[in-house]
């Protein structure tokens, strides 16, 4: 099981966004994380509600820079 970290590739498993792979790019509390995506608005999500893959991205502070890196996985 891939654990919950910034970097971490996931899936969302609910809401409007389900089925679409995001990046965590901050952890909020135990609960609660901040993800972008290609098609996943930057907004906090429950952890309840991801799916974390193998694989992770470098995390930097621009948003295009990792949309384009989660689009080439």
């Amino acid at each position: 099981m891939a654990s919950i970290e910034v970097g971490r590739v996931c899936v969302k498993t609910a809401g409007r966004e389900a089925g679409e792979k995001c990046v965590i790019v901050e952890i909020i509390d135990e609960n609660f994380v901040e993800v972008v995506g290609a098609s996943v608005k930057n907004r906090r999500c429950n952890i309840n509600h991801l799916e974390p893959l193998e694989e992770t991205l470098e995390v930097s502070d621009d948003v295009e820079t990792i949309k384009k890196d989660l689009e080439s996985l």
